[in-house]
């Protein structure tokens, strides 16, 4: 069991965007994802702490492609959106600063692809000093086999990979 101080942690959803959702991915769907992901950030909301979306635009063009704005059940949920135009969520954008007027010193990620926008995001936070959570139920790639990579070879290098059912937010887990 995970225990997260609502006060100190974020939950960071990975463009959980229709286009994406909607794209063949394994080890699961990503509407299997989607329904993971809102089911934390139900619980990350009901005790206090932030759900922040990042969602990708694909940069110099005039338009971007249909499905391209938040699930909407994610959107309802988010504290806050973040717009990458990179693979990860920090470059050239607002995230860091975001994160820090929550106060998270913890991040908890869940989002698509595993080893691309989810593992380019955790890079970086880890780099800016955050402690990193991998929520493997709630995430996924474009094929098991780089799932897994991910999961097995370099996400436990930045932080702890959990199943969804072993996290809690929970005002008791302060830490001194």
């Amino acid at each position: 069991m995970t225990d997260l101080d609502p006060a100190r942690t974020a939950l960071v959803l990975i463009d959980l965007m229709d286009r994406i959702v909607d794209m063949p991915l394994a080890p699961r769907s990503g509407k299997d994802v989607l329904e993971t992901a809102c089911r934390l950030a139900e619980e990350f909301r009901a005790a206090g702490a932030p759900v922040v979306a990042v969602r990708v635009e694909r940069p110099g063009v005039a338009e971007q492609p249909p499905g391209s704005r938040l699930a909407e059940r994610v959107a309802a949920l988010a504290d806050a959106v973040v717009v990458k135009r990179a693979v990860g969520g920090f470059h050239g954008t607002s995230l860091d600063d975001v994160l820090r007027g929550y106060g998270a010193d913890t991040l908890v990620f869940a989002g698509i692809a595993t080893n691309m926008g989810v593992e380019s995001t955790a890079r970086s936070a880890s780099d800016l000093g955050f402690e990193l959570v991998f929520v493997e139920d709630a995430m996924t790639a474009f094929t098991t086999a780089e799932h897994d990579a991910a999961i097995a070879l370099n996400l436990p290098r930045f932080g702890e990979v959990v199943h969804s059912a072993g996290v809690r937010v929970d005002a008791g887990a302060a830490r001194a």
